[in-house]
This record gives C-alpha cells, structure tokens and sequence, in this order.
C-alpha cells in the first residue's frame, strides 16, 4: 500500500517571505474561498459531543472554522512544518489535539475509545483511494466522513452500475457506506490551484444490519479481478476465482460484464465461490 513521503522531509518555510512553501510530495493544495468554506462546515454540522477528526488540516482553512464553532478537535498532520503554525492559529480558537502521523497508520478504532468519530479532511488526491479504504476498515468506530477530493474520484465512488465510471472504487465503497456528492469544488478556491475540479462527499458508513455477511477477501478479490479486465465477460475476467457454474449459482449470466452488476450482486457471487469453493485457489489469490 502507497504510503505518503517519509516526514523528515526538508523544512518549507520561505526564508524571505517566511511563508510555507506547499509540497508537491505531500499532493498539498490548500483551501481559501471563504463561502465554500463556509458551505462545508455547515455540511458537516458539527453538534456538541461529536469527536471530530480531521485528516490533513494544511495552513487551517476548515480546521479553524470548525474549532470555532465546536470547540474541540483533533487533526493529523503528517508534514511537522505546518504542525507550529496550525498550533499558534487554533490557540485562541478552542482545544485543539495534534497527531502527527501518517494517516495510515492510525488506529481509527483505537481513538475512537468506544465511541464514534467524525472525519473531515482535504485528502492528498494522490492517495486517496488508500485512505478510504483505511478509513473504512474502522467503519465501526466511524459515524460519517466528509471528504473533499477530486471530482473524477467522487464521480467514481458515487457511479451506478452501467456507468462508465462504475468500477472497483464504487462497489467496495457502496457496500460498506452510503455516499452522497455535496459540493464541487473549482480549481481557483485553492492555493496552488490543482489542475483539477474537486469535490466534497459526504460517506456514511452502513449500520450492522444493512451490511453484507460475506467474506470480505472474497468479494474484494472478485471485484478486483472482474474489473482489472473490465471489457471481458465475468466467466472469462474470473477464470481462477470463480466458475461459470458458480456465477450462475449467484443468479448471474456469466456473459455479463462486471461493470453492470450492482454491488449486492457481487455479494451473492461471493457466497456462491464460499459455498463450494474455487477450482484454482493459487491463482484466486491473484
């Protein structure tokens, strides 16, 4: 798994200006448009005894708001040249908590102490997808998660099937959480504008009975394979993992393509390949 740069990188304070300098390595592109601003921190709704979380406050354009009007809030910060500045803006702002890590490294779980947290964060767009799903493997210790990212991602995770964006992302993120697109984001509410249009969404994990009881190896691996050969049939792109028999078995035409299944359907193909097994189980491993 792609992690972020080691944090001893070199310091990124201008020496003339005494600005930080934003690092390419870090994907650093920090929030300034004050109305958008505004409009996520009223997405977000922050109420009196919510844990808030936010992944990568930058130079503080949501961190602060949110501290105002909360009072309280923990942030993790992986490059520790912002860590001082973020410090000295929040001090009269309310309680801030500074974790200065690798986002995916954190035990979500383990900070949440037996409670739920609330996530916000401007993710890095180069490992967002990692984030995510490290985000949801603590989906229990999780009430909802406010992200913004680039668009095409958003497009990505909110795609139906049928959809040209429909694939991996949309499945695995659609049968753990609900996800709902809020805002676009333009290019010049930035600084330095990305080359890209961002978004906010707004993912909600599932409660314990609306979600799957298959094997999540299984399904991830289906997924990953029926959708790293998108083009061809489910019977072909699943050769080693699953049997023409056992797709049907699951309800499904194996001359289908994996992106016109809809997320439950991958669940029942699942069940089908753990109710009688796969004939190759060396090459299901991928």
């Amino acid at each position: 798994m792609k992690r972020y740069p080691s944090p001893h990188a070199s310091p990124a304070i201008d020496s003339i200006t005494g600005r930080h300098v934003h690092k390419k390595q870090f994907g650093q592109h920090f929030l300034h448009d004050p109305g958008l601003i505004r409009r996520i921190v009223q997405a977000i709704a922050p109420k009196s005894g919510d844990r808030l979380v936010e992944i990568g406050p930058g130079e503080g354009a949501i961190t602060l708001p949110l501290l105002r009007e909360h009072g309280r809030l923990t942030v993790i910060e992986l490059d520790r040249d912002l860590i001082p500045r973020i410090q000295n803006a929040a001090r009269e702002a309310g309680e801030l908590e500074v974790i200065h890590a690798d986002v995916l490294t954190v035990d979500f779980s383990q900070l949440a102490a037996g409670g739920k947290l609330r996530l916000v964060g401007n993710l890095p767009y180069n490992i967002s997808s990692p984030i995510l799903f490290h985000c949801l493997d603590h989906a229990a210790a999780i009430s909802d998660m406010h992200f913004m990212l680039q668009k095409e991602v958003v497009d990505r995770m909110a795609a139906a099937p049928g959809s040209k964006v429909y694939g991996r992302l949309s499945v695995m993120l659609q049968l753990y959480s609900t996800v709902e697109p809020l805002l676009k984001v333009p290019p010049g509410a930035f600084n330095p504008p990305p080359k890209v249009d961002s978004a906010v969404v707004r993912l909600t994990p599932l409660p314990a009975e609306r979600r799957h009881d298959a094997d999540p190896g299984i399904i991830e691996r289906i997924v990953r394979h029926a959708f790293g050969q998108r083009r061809k049939t489910l019977s072909n792109a699943l050769q080693g993992v699953a049997t023409s028999t056992q797709i049907c078995a699951a309800g499904i035409d194996p001359r289908q393509r994996a992106e016109q299944l809809a997320p439950q359907e991958f669940v029942a193909l699942a069940k089908a390949v753990a109710a009688t097994g796969t004939d190759k189980p060396a090459n299901a491993a991928g």
